[in-house]
Order: C-alpha cells, then structure tokens, then sequence
C-alpha cells in the first residue's frame, strides 16, 4: 500500500477524529477475567457482542475456570452458547483451547501474539483484543466493522484482515492502536453502517471518500468528498 504522506496525514486527522468523537471507547465484551474475555471473544464471532453478554452470565456461571471448560462435555457447552451461532465449532474450539491453557499454561492466558495464535479457535483478531485490553499490549482487532470502515476511508487496499491489519499499523501511532481499534468499532456500528451509512450526519465525511458507499441518509451534494491518495477500486464492502 502506498503510504504517502498526505494518505499519513488525513489518517492523523481520522485518528484524532475519532478520539474525540468516542473518548470513552472501551471493549464492549463483558468480563471480569482473562479467561472470560477470550471466550467471550471466541463467542463473538459472526455474533453480536449484546448476544454474547446474554449468554455468558450463565456460561461462566456453569464453568468458572479454564479446567472445568476443558473438561466440558461439548453438547453441555453447546446448549449454553447455542444462540451464538455456530455453535458447535466454538465449543469445539473452546474447549480445545481451555485444554492447552491447562496444560502448557496453568490454566491462564498467554501474554505474547506468539502463543496465543498457536491456541484453537484464536487468530489475529482474538489475540489483539486480549493482548490490548488485559495486557496493555497495543494491538489492532480487524473485525468486520474494522474491515468494513478501513475500505470506505480509503485506509487499505486489503481484504484480508492480516494485510489490513498491518496498513493499520503502518498509518496509526503505535500507542493508539488499541484505542483506535475500539473506537473504529463504535464508528461502525453508530455512523457508518454497513447497509446504508449515515454519512450526512457523519464528523468524519470531510475525511472520508466513502470509497463503494451506495445509498446513505441523502448525503448533500456539498458535502467533501476528499480524492483517494492511492488508486481506488470499484469493490464494495
């Protein structure tokens, strides 16, 4: 990706958009323990996280510690998290999981990327979510609001989450990058949605060149529409 210096500096004003626009962004899993958080993480794929905290008062409830998940019968688990959808590879991950956590780790989670990608049912997009909100370790989760709000903004080129992931990295100060993460997420689901965006009333329009945006909320034909500092593509997300 071309990371020219006016695409750095619109992306600073984006940054610094969104940190005022969603000061309070936070991780909106509900957890109390590390362990909690990464099945809660688990559970959240293809899922809202307001569906994921339904389920996980009981599950938690029933299976307190990573030994009493390891050693959980799977249609049990299933029942617990069946309206999480797909339910029965992510017990069948979670499980796996809590197993190596007993046995390579003593029951907690891993504090390095490098461990936690070797775990079932983590990848990149797990990891950095428990690395950035347990472990102070910057990190940005490409989920799909991410995905989604790094195209429009002309921020990557990428489909893939990992090469999305590492424009990101590239155009976003490294201290921000858990929050950055984070308030993208609100972003998306507040203003920029996935359907019909709501660019007219968005803080960012003067930013963004809303790259395979179709219908929105009458977005005036006035508003900025900033040209795209690297070739642009008729793709839609």
């Amino acid at each position: 990706m071309n990371t020219s210096n006016s695409l750095r500096a619109r992306a600073g004003r984006i940054v610094r958009k969104l940190a005022q626009l969603y000061p309070d962004a936070h991780c909106a899993l509900h957890y109390e323990t590390p362990l909690q958080l990464l099945v809660a993480t688990i559970l959240s794929a293809q899922c809202t996280d307001e569906r994921v905290n339904r389920v996980t008062p009981a599950l938690f409830a029933r299976y307190p510690d990573a030994k009493a998940f390891a050693t959980a019968k799977q249609a049990e688990l299933e029942k617990y998290i069946q309206s999480t959808g797909f339910f029965r590879s992510k017990a069948k991950n979670i499980i796996a999981c809590c197993r190596q956590l007993v046995e390579r780790y003593g029951g907690e989670v891993p504090q390095t990327m490098e461990e936690l990608v070797t775990l079932p049912g983590i990848g990149r997009k797990t990891a950095n979510v428990l690395l950035g909100n347990l472990f102070a370790v910057p990190g940005i989760p490409v989920d799909t609001h991410v995905r989604r709000l790094s195209w429009r903004m002309g921020l990557s080129e990428h489909e893939d989450p990992v090469k999305i992931e590492r424009d990101l990295m590239a155009l976003v100060p490294r201290k921000e990058w858990t929050m950055f993460g984070h308030r993208m997420i609100f972003h998306g689901r507040r203003v920029c949605h996935a359907r019909k965006p709501l660019c007219g009333q968005c803080p960012l329009a003067a930013l963004c060149p809303r790259r395979g945006v179709g219908e929105t909320d009458a977005v005036s034909d006035a508003s900025a529409k900033p040209p795209l500092e690297h070739k642009t593509s008729t793709k839609r997300r």
